[in-house]
């Protein structure tokens, strides 16, 4: 970078120096050099800024790869962990199976029984709430009726 700066002073310093050559009027020597350390200082400030921008762009690409890696070796190591879980998974659920089956085959009995005892007894509980169900609906109804009575017409 050092010789980059080094060599455009040169150049700009040599294209000065042709131009004071060729040119018949006096120039002011100051302002010459004013414009001259301008220029290279704008240099400067340019060569400086690509060069940050061009660190930064690195790291950023730098930090993607490294994350895209990480997610890759992961992916890699996860990867049969699952495959071998699902097919443990599988095995397990096939070993269970007929557990289950006898589970259902015993329990279907019970539940069975259950049902044909319990059923006759709702049956019965239904058949002496009904009654009593369709009087108090007809309650409500008649207190529904005479409040609709007393209500002054509208």
């Amino acid at each position: 970078m050092k010789f980059s700066l080094i060599a455009a002073l040169v150049v700009v310093l040599a294209v000065a120096h042709g131009n004071e050559a060729v040119s018949l009027v006096k120039r002011d020597v100051q302002s010459e050099v004013d414009r001259i350390t301008k220029l290279i200082n704008d240099m400067s400030a340019s060569i400086i800024t690509a060069t940050q921008d061009m660190v930064e762009n690195v790291k950023a690409l730098e930090v993607t790869n490294t994350a895209q890696t990480y997610v890759e070796d992961s992916r890699a190591k996860i990867l049969p962990l699952v495959e071998k879980f699902q097919a443990e998974a599988t095995k397990l659920q096939e070993q269970v199976k007929p557990f289950i089956a006898n589970i259902e085959d015993q329990m279907k009995p019970l539940t069975d029984n259950f049902n044909a005892q319990v059923r006759p007894l709702t049956d019965n509980f239904h058949a002496q709430v009904k009654p009593l169900t369709d009087m108090m609906e007809k309650f409500f109804q008649q207190v529904m009726d005479q409040t609709k009575a007393l209500l002054p017409p509208q």
